[in-house]
C-alpha cells in the first residue's frame, strides 16, 4: 500500500533539490535517512523532514509494516518563480529569479 507526502513552495531551486532526490531514489527508508543525515546539501534537511512525515503517515495506517518501506518514487517539480530586481550600473537593473520547488515522496512496502 502506497503512502504519500508532499511539500509545496519550498524556497530551494529544483536543480539543487533534484541532486539530493537522486541519492535516495529506490532506497529503503532507514537507509535513505542515514544517507541524508550525512549529506552536506541544504536540500537534505528538507527531504529528511518530508521522509519522516511520510513514515509517520504510514504508521497511521494499521496494515503497513514500517520496517519494509522503501522510496518508490520521489519527484522534485518546479514551483512558481519570484522575480526580484537588483540595481546595476548606469541606471540599469538585473532580474533575480528566486525559484521554488514542489517535492513529493511516495513510499511502498517491499514484497518479501
Amino acid at each position: 500500500m502506497e503512502v504519500k507526502a508532499k511539500l509545496k513552495f519550498v524556497r530551494i531551486a529544483p536543480r539543487k533539490a533534484q541532486l539530493v532526490a537522486d541519492l535516495v531514489r529506490g532506497k529503503g527508508s532507514e537507509e535513505a535517512l542515514n544517507i541524508l543525515t550525512f549529506t552536506k546539501k541544504a536540500a537534505a534537511k528538507i527531504v529528511i523532514k518530508l521522509l519522516k512525515s511520510a513514515i509517520a503517515n504510514a504508521t497511521q495506517k494499521k496494515n503497513i509494516d514500517v520496517d519494509r518501506l522503501y522510496i518508490k518514487k520521489i519527484t522534485v517539480d518546479q514551483g512558481p518563480t519570484m522575480k526580484r530586481f537588483q540595481p546595476r550600473a548606469l541606471g540599469r537593473a538585473t532580474t533575480i529569479r528566486k525559484r521554488n520547488s514542489h517535492i513529493t515522496i511516495v513510499l511502498d512496502e517491499r514484497a518479501s
